[in-house]
């Protein structure tokens, strides 16, 4: 009781703020980090793949997704990391607003197609990001997809075996290389004491989907360990032209 009626006071005293706009939070909504307007400033994804949604040529197969593992069957992104996107990953990333995780689980859930089951799986985070940043955004985003979806989370399948550099400046090829082998998992566990059982499919989630690489990652490590089925969601998705996919 003592420590809600500290968070009202905090509330009332300090109250929260659009990190987009820096606009008030609603009195009747005031853990919202993000505003009704900054929300429709959102870029949404066109149909494009039907496997990754990437926007493509009118003819000819997709390059974004043409060399990922069968393992990985699809890949989905609310909205473009454009203007208004890219601030709320910056503060939820690099400002410790873990609490923006609950506001980009409500988008996503609006922009994306709810999934018929599985089981949500962040991707790890290394030891001493994680130091440093006191939490992990993708695990944060899949709590608050878990509330919207009704699924479960599962951080202990999935871990990172060694710690990769920062992939900003580095390209597609050189992205795969930084992530290839990072990830392991541990098989799924057996339904009903049947040997060979390939447990539910894995919804993967991270906040940006740049070229793919941590995804293709993680989806290979997870088939090796022989689940059978993963799709992967993130929040945002890097612009084409920012790729450099050749």
């Amino acid at each position: 009781m003592t420590r809600r009626l500290l968070e009202s006071l905090e509330r009332f005293l300090l109250p929260n703020a659009c990190v987009v706009c820096e606009q008030a939070a609603p009195a009747h909504d005031p853990d919202r980090l993000v505003c009704d307007l900054c929300r429709t400033r959102l870029r949404a994804l066109p149909a494009g793949c039907a496997r990754c949604r990437q926007p493509v040529p009118p003819v000819g197969p997709c390059r974004f997704c043409r060399d990922w593992p069968p393992v990985l069957a699809s890949a989905r992104s609310a909205v473009w990391l454009h203007d208004a996107a890219r601030t709320i990953v910056h503060h939820l990333k690099y400002d410790g607003l873990a609490q923006v995780a609950s506001d980009v689980g409500r988008i996503m859930a609006r922009h994306l197609p709810p999934p018929t089951g599985g089981v949500l799986m962040p991707v790890p985070l290394g030891a001493r990001r994680l130091r440093a940043r006191g939490f992990n955004q993708a695990a944060a985003i899949a709590a608050a997809l878990a509330r919207e979806w009704g699924l479960a989370v599962d951080e202990t399948t999935l871990t990172r075996r060694r710690e990769t550099g920062t992939q900003t400046a580095l390209g597609p090829s050189q992205r795969l290389h930084n992530t290839a082998g990072a990830f392991a998992a541990r098989p799924p566990a057996p339904r009903g004491g049947a040997p060979g059982a390939h447990g539910p499919p894995v919804i993967l989630v991270d906040d940006v989907l740049t070229t793919g690489a941590t995804l293709v990652a993680c989806a290979t490590a997870l088939g090796e360990a022989g689940w059978s089925r993963v799709d992967a969601v993130t929040f945002a998705r890097a612009l084409p032209y920012e790729l450099r996919v050749v």
